[in-house]
């Protein structure tokens, strides 16, 4: 059978499992349905935004608020009406899908948008054995990964840092942590309001009752002439806070499983009039430098460290805005946001907050606020494609059980000795990995000060990721969750959760070991428990240490600190492909300063490439390569 048959026989028979139907899904599921694969299933648990349709080709604007798997299914079932696509539009780590869902696959591919649903489904196909392609995008940056029980290494043998880049789906509609306002205020509020104002993004969504009124139809963020900047500040946020936010919850798929926000309204928070309260902006404060003009000493407020409530930010809000148009008229148009900038610091923490209050999530100070903004990396259509194409090639290897062929692939954003594409030898099982080798973890903690709650949620759902967690120390049970428990025994569970370690049934101590399960993973994994009375509350303010869960193994005799820059990985450099390895050479030598890229420090606007990318110039040395 020729190298075209035995393509043809993989693909056709397959079965494959596709997680997210993003801007990495859209282009994955149109690629594997003209690349001859014909039983394909696709997981999203997202619906369509206006934001989207900019990169995800399959979507239109009328399919806006619809299903991304089922549109994305409709889209290729059009020109591939002969092949079965079946779409669920869920979370991934819904009860239903569990170990036997991905037993009838013959390969995982992933297209997700976050750290926790990646390691969800990599410990679901290791407890299935089933091979794992893994993607994401950041920019013009790239990677795939190969995932072989056995073979290779799991998704969790390498440190991946918590991502710091937020999907728009979720800063624009769905927003859970602080964080998600901020970056909705920084990127969006603001730079409609004192940015170009020609930029079409959600914020211009209206309520129906809005558009029922031909006034409201007009751009809400064009201010008259003649105009109050007052009146123009109370739209604005009446549109932003109220209108949108109805507007938002007329979907009712959406808030199916979450909390519903609650629109706000300047009039159930604000006076009538704030000239009378506050006085005329022509007296404030400000100084000849327009980065110092502030709101705060208008409104008598001094700290920056001080919790301002609903009130207090509403005035803020109003405050700044009228000031930027009083004392900074000129700017308006093509301001971008600087975090040295006080008013505009002040509007962005103002605006973020009554957002955070909309949707339930705890306020932060200005202080604070500051501290978490950051910069914005675009997705990029041209990368998502590219992406999706490795990982179809890497599927067809793992159908065809190519082994010494795999490759991880990092896309680069220049091109270093006429690379663009790097792939990359996969690596053997780290044996130091807690996931695929059951390696136990150390928990530095004080048994006597830390409770059971600490340890729960710090440790076993923040660092490793399970769901429905079960804790054991030696035969006896201390903590489970599920939906088959009496009354009694979660009574019995939640009163455990509020005594320290020493404290329990069976108490925890010093040398204890503790066995943590998630039934639906299919994981179990040790903890050695090292009894510690004080801890560096600057540097480990979590009052405990885990390690173990993201330690790369020392190799030949070296130590796994390494400095990077001397770390050798095998590089493939050839003319016909990326499966032909003909010369090693250290990845410093190929990926020079100016490409490195660490996505910790990167906020992305994309909803479903984000990537935590190991960046091939800091990747740990390796003891062995899969032969």
């Amino acid at each position: 059978m020729d190298t075209q048959q035995q393509k043809q026989s993989a693909t056709q028979g397959a079965k494959v499992l596709m997680v997210g139907a993003g801007g990495i899904g859209c282009e994955l599921l149109k690629t594997l349905a003209l690349s001859g694969f014909h039983d394909i299933h696709i997981i999203d648990m997202d619906t369509i935004e206006v934001s989207n349709l900019n990169r995800q080709f399959l979507f239109r604007r009328s399919h806006v608020g619809q299903s991304k798997a089922k549109v994305a299914r409709d889209a290729v079932l059009r020109f591939r009406p002969h092949i079965k696509i079946k779409s669920y539009h869920a979370n991934v780590k819904n009860p239903e899908f569990d170990v036997d869902f991905f037993k009838q696959f013959d390969v995982v591919l992933n297209g997700l948008d976050n750290l926790d649903a990646r390691r969800h489904v990599n410990r679901l196909c290791l407890a299935a054995d089933v091979p794992l392609v893994e993607s994401g995008t950041t920019g013009f940056l790239g990677q795939v990964t190969v995932h072989v029980k056995g073979k290779t290494e799991c998704y969790e043998c390498q440190t991946k840092p918590t991502p710091k880049t937020y999907p728009v789906c979720t800063i624009t509609s769905t927003p859970t942590k602080f964080v998600h306002c901020i970056v909705w205020a920084k990127d969006l509020l603001f730079a409609k309001l004192f940015g170009d104002k020609n930029q079409d993004n959600d914020l211009n969504v209206r309520a129906n009752k809005a558009a029922s009124s031909s006034k409201e139809t007009e751009d809400v963020f064009e201010r008259a002439e003649d105009e109050d900047i007052e009146t123009y500040g109370r739209k604005i946020y009446d549109h932003v806070f109220g209108y949108n936010i109805e507007a938002a919850l007329s979907n009712e798929e959406t808030w199916k499983n979450r909390r519903r926000p609650r629109p706000i309204y300047s009039k159930e928070v604000l006076p009538e009039s704030l000239t009378q309260k506050n006085g005329s902006t022509q007296n404030c404060s400000a100084t000849d430098s327009d980065s110092t003009v502030s709101a705060m000493p208008l409104l008598g407020l001094k700290n920056p460290q001080e919790l301002w409530g609903l009130t207090q930010n509403s005035l803020v809000f109003i405050e700044a805005l009228k000031l930027f148009f009083a004392k900074r008229k000129k700017e308006i148009g093509h301001l971008t946001f600087d975090k040295d900038d006080q008013l505009a610091v002040e509007f962005v923490t103002a605006a973020a907050n009554i957002r955070a209050e909309s949707f339930g999530i705890p306020l932060h100070s200005l202080f604070e606020a500051k501290g978490i903004a950051g910069n914005i990396v675009h997705a990029v259509a041209t990368t998502n494609a590219i992406v999706a194409g490795l990982i179809v090639i890497e599927a067809i290897k793992v159908l065809k059980k190519d082994a010494d062929k795999y490759r991880m692939t990092y896309c680069l954003e220049h091109p270093s000795r006429k690379m663009l594409l790097m792939p990359v030898e996969p690596f053997e099982p780290n044996p130091s990995c807690y996931v695929c080798s059951k390696t136990p973890l150390v928990l530095e903690i004080n048994t006597q000060k830390s409770k059971l709650r600490d340890l729960v949620d710090k440790i076993v759902k923040a660092k490793l990721g399970m769901n429905l967690p079960l804790i054991m120390h030696g035969a006896s049970l201390l903590y489970e969750v599920g939906d088959d428990l009496d009354d009694i025994m979660v009574a019995n569970y939640n009163a455990n959760l509020e005594k320290s370690l020493s404290e329990l049934p069976s108490p925890v101590i010093n040398g204890s070991t503790l066995t943590v399960e998630d039934l639906q993973q299919e994981l179990s994994c040790k903890i050695n428990v090292k009894h510690r009375e004080e801890f560096d509350e600057e540097k480990e303010p979590e009052g405990m240490v885990l390690s173990g869960w993201t330690q790369s193994p020392a190799t030949n005799g070296e130590s796994a600190s390494t400095s990077n820059n001397e770390s050798a990985v095998d590089v493939t450099e050839n003319s016909s492909g990326p499966e032909i390895a003909c010369k090693k050479r250290r990845l410093s030598e190929i990926q020079p300063e100016n490409h490195k890229r660490e996505t910790e420090n990167v906020e992305s606007e994309d909803d479903d490439d984000l990537m935590e990318i190991e960046n091939p110039t800091t990747l740990s040395k390796k003891k062995k390569r899969v032969a």
